[in-house]
């Protein structure tokens, strides 16, 4: 997989470009950066579309922000390092918090959104959600490279079926990849999570949704795909049985559902 362009400019996020075609932007997960949020889908993407991988403040090589992150900063900042790539309008696929950066890109930027694919993701934390994010804050901020953070964001984003089948190794190797890949900014992206709230623009979205549940998600549940489900007007949907790491659990799928469904919007 070939990265054609990566830049990291001052005033921008530092971003990868892959593939060519019509664009597609990606807005990764909080304390995840685009490599992780989407890495083994994105050659597949890459194929018939060009690809733009922005890392949000404090994830990849984007400087952490000097103040608190805004969604509207995030939304903003995706779509300028598009426009950078020189993609003028595109799709834009959200994971986990991505999701709600999406949803507020499409709403302050309509004239260059035409597609959203909103995966595993929210609009509004629910207390449990909110229950999870504080204690993986707490946790980081006691230990960032301990293995009980670690443990716990295996047990929160692994599927339990896919979990359970992993060897002891494998189980060993994701504590570890956990406790050595936190970015810098992940305490700042969860922050937000105390103030996402994108319910009033739900109704307001005019281009095409897919929005892809994970049926077995415990970090952000199904009932969140749900409610952006009944909210967008028009919005399609696909299950897929996994956990909340997609792309670890069930990339190729993934892939395809998204592929399938932009190259319908295409048509």
């Amino acid at each position: 997989m070939l990265a054609v362009m990566t830049s990291s400019l001052p005033s921008s996020f530092s971003c990868s470009v892959w593939g060519s075609g019509p664009g597609l932007l990606l807005a990764h997960g909080a304390g995840s950066d685009v490599q992780d949020s989407f890495g083994p889908v994105i050659e597949s993407l890459s194929e018939s579309r060009t690809v733009v991988g922005p890392d949000f403040p404090g994830s990849g090589s984007t400087p952490s922000a000097n103040g608190p992150l805004n969604l509207d900063m995030l939304a903003d900042g995706i779509v300028e390092s598009a426009v950078q790539a020189g993609a003028d309008s595109f799709a834009i696929s959200g994971f986990s918090m991505g999701t709600a950066v999406a949803v507020r890109a499409a709403v302050r930027h309509p004239e260059r959104v035409t597609a959203l694919v909103l995966s595993a993701g929210f609009a509004f934390p629910t207390p449990r959600l909110r229950l999870a994010v504080e204690t993986w804050r707490s946790l980081a901020r006691r230990d960032p490279a301990g293995r009980e953070l670690a443990a716990y964001l295996s047990l929160m984003v692994g599927g339990p079926d896919w979990l359970d089948g992993r060897s002891g190794a494998e189980v060993e190797e994701q504590l570890r990849l956990f406790a050595a890949g936190m970015p810098p900014g992940a305490d700042a992206q969860l922050a937000l999570f105390d103030h996402i709230d994108v319910r009033p623009d739900l109704a307001r979205i005019r281009v095409p949704v897919l929005v892809v549940s994970a049926a077995r998600d415990l970090l952000i549940t199904p009932v969140h795909s749900r409610e952006l489900l009944d909210a967008i007007p028009g919005a399609k949907s696909v299950v897929l049985e996994a956990g909340h790491a997609l792309a670890a659990e069930r990339p190729a799928e993934w892939a395809e559902v998204v592929r399938d469904f932009l190259d319908g919007v295409g048509r």
